[in-house]
C-alpha cells in the first residue's frame, strides 16, 4: 500500500467512524468529520498532510519511490 492510498483509507475510515458516533453518541462528533475535510482540502493545496507523515514513518513508501505508473 502507498501512503497515498494510506491516507484516503485513513479519511475514510475516520469519517466513517465519526458519522456512526454522530448518530449514536453526541452530533459534536461532526466536528470531527469537518475536520477530516478541511484537512484534506489543505492537503491538497499544499500537498502535505499530517498523516502522510505518520505512514512514512510507519513504513510506507510513496507512489513515486515504488515507480507506479
Amino acid at each position: 500500500m502507498t501512503v497515498e492510498r494510506g491516507v484516503r483509507m485513513l479519511a475514510g475510515v475516520i469519517i466513517l467512524a465519526s458519522l456512526a458516533l454522530a448518530m449514536y453518541v453526541s452530533k459534536n462528533w461532526l466536528w470531527l468529520t469537518a475536520f477530516v475535510g478541511l484537512n484534506l482540502l489543505q492537503s491538497s493545496l499544499t500537498n502535505w498532510c499530517p498523516a502522510m507523515t505518520m505512514l512514512k514513518l510507519l513504513g510506507l513508501r510513496s507512489a513515486e519511490d515504488k515507480g507506479c505508473c
